[in-house]
């Protein structure tokens, strides 16, 4: 049988709709570090593989292969391994456009970086918006309060990722609100939106089950160090 394309969700990004980003060839494929520090290795018990993601990456690299379903070979060094889950939109999500919510460019960059780095909603890079559509709500003075925006594309299945809200303004439904316009622009293309969460992030995993997420499964994010 032929794997789920959420199994292996970056490997089948980055060799689906992703490839006009992807770095590597053989059995190893990454995204460009300034838009995602993703790496997929085609069989991860292969060491041919782990041999052709040192020559994409580079030897002493540190990559984050989510997903992850085998030890590492000899010499590749565990740096640290982050718990998650994979949750995927269910009928009963209620997506819907917002009309305050703003397509994001490249003048928007900055503000973005500044409040991924403020909000820690996980990796966002200065090419991070070349992954798909990511959205944004200002307040009435114009700043940049809330994100979200779409990360990994699978057959099928888009993932909605970046979701995060300035702590002056949390409170208000704006995660919920542009998680339901990401998701809609995605049902309109004819696919399903999925997420991922830190397993730790309790709260994330609640609000997401409240807007109508199952769990899918367990997955986890380690950051090896390449020989």
């Amino acid at each position: 049988m032929s794997p789920h394309p959420l199994d292996e969700p970056v490997w089948a990004s980055l060799t689906g709709a992703h490839h006009h980003l992807a770095e590597g060839t053989g059995l190893a494929r990454r995204y460009p570090p300034d838009v995602s520090p993703f790496c997929a290795l085609a069989a991860a018990g292969d060491e041919r593989a782990w041999a052709d993601l040192r020559d994409v990456a580079g030897a002493g690299a540190r990559v984050m292969l989510p997903g992850l379903d085998a030890a590492p070979p000899a010499g590749v060094r565990l740096v640290r391994d982050l718990p998650g889950v994979q949750l995927v939109a269910t009928g009963a999500l209620d997506a819907r456009p917002d009309p305050e919510a703003l397509e994001l460019g490249e003048d928007d960059v900055p503000e973005v970086l500044d409040l991924v780095e403020r909000t820690r909603p996980g990796p966002f890079g200065r090419r991070t918006r070349l992954l798909g559509t990511y959205l944004g709500i200002r307040d009435g003075a114009g700043r940049l309060v809330a994100v979200a925006g779409e990360r990994l594309h699978p057959p099928g299945f888009t993932e909605i990722s970046a979701v995060c809200t300035d702590p002056a303004a949390r409170g208000r439904g704006l995660a919920s609100r542009l998680v339901r316009a990401v998701a809609a622009g995605i049902l309109a293309r004819g696919e399903t939106p999925f997420l991922h969460a830190a397993a730790e992030n309790t709260g994330a995993v609640r609000l997401y089950g409240s807007l109508g997420f199952r769990q899918r499964r367990t997955v986890a994010f380690p950051l090896v160090e390449l020989p």
